[in-house]
């Protein structure tokens, strides 16, 4: 397969790797809630002390190009309309040319969580960061019959139905994480079952990267089966799940408060994600 006219085969092995990591944008910004900041896949040396599919992402993007920068706005516990107020004037002023916002999966939890109402809010968002020329790429939900959010599956299922519409009215792209199957593998979720493990996180910049078009260097991981558990570890891993994660969610929203109180932007000013010879880089 040819590049721009160039057959890789026939040129140095040193020069391939300029290759790979070919496309067209300079500045990415990442918008979104607990998902998008990169929780469950923890990284001390990263701002924040989480690294995430969206740094994931900026690492191969950025290989390479000596120009290109990232910035992640995202705050763990945002929800749809907190992104929007909180997060897109910002995105904007930083002027960049992709952007990417997950959004909507926090309101499709609670009761009240309309996949209607959240999709209006969506659409007037996605026009607005669109409206400079930037590429903007869109998240639909999991398929969750495999996790804890099973119950709200019907939700997510019209809430991406409507975001595909949005998308195209938007000449947006879709991140389909619906039909990454993958992701119904226990081992891609976190402990507490409600975000994705560093394997999940991974999985989903694979993703990410292919609905962009850009040849990366990421290899997909073939996990391990879970041994299989008895009745009484299941429901015995249950009640620790229960106790340490669920209890403690149900009391902040009976509280009105939000796992993200007091939480600032990891990256709030674009950066390098990477340093010349590939490493990671610390952002200040």
């Amino acid at each position: 397969m040819s590049v721009d006219g160039i057959n890789p085969l026939e040129i140095p092995e040193q020069s391939v790797s300029h290759l790979v990591n070919r496309h067209p944008w300079s500045r990415y910004v990442a918008l979104g809630d607990s998902f998008t900041e990169g929780i469950g896949d923890p990284e001390p040396l990263n701002p924040g002390g989480y690294r995430g599919w969206a740094d994931r992402v900026a690492e191969e993007l950025g290989r390479g190009h000596e120009d290109f920068a990232y910035a992640n706005l995202a705050i763990r516990g945002r929800l749809l309309q907190q992104i929007v107020d909180e997060q897109v004037g910002p995105c904007l002023d930083l002027q960049p040319d992709l952007v990417s916002i997950s959004a909507g999966g926090n309101d499709l939890i609670r009761p009240s969580g309309d996949p209607d109402a959240l999709a209006e809010k969506l659409d007037a968002a996605v026009a607005e960061l669109g409206s400079r020329g930037a590429t903007v790429v869109l998240f639909n939900g999991p398929d969750t019959a495999s996790s804890v959010l099973n119950r709200i599956r019907g939700k997510v299922a019209i809430y991406n139905e409507n975001l595909r519409t949005v998308a195209a009215r938007h000449d947006a792209i879709v991140a389909d994480m619906w039909s990454l199957r993958q992701l119904a593998d226990p081992q891609m979720w976190d402990v507490d079952r409600l975000h994705f493990s560093p394997l999940g996180h991974h999985t989903i910049a694979m993703m990410v990267l292919d609905a962009l078009n850009v040849q990366h260097t990421l290899e997909p991981l073939l996990p391990k089966d879970l041994p299989p558990r008895t009745w009484r570890e299941a429901r015995s891993s249950d009640l620790v799940w229960a106790r340490e994660y669920f209890v403690p969610w149900v009391i902040r929203r009976l509280r009105h408060r939000s796992s993200g109180d007091g939480i600032t932007p990891k990256r709030p000013t674009p950066g390098p994600a990477v340093g010349p010879n590939g490493t990671l880089l610390p952002h200040e």
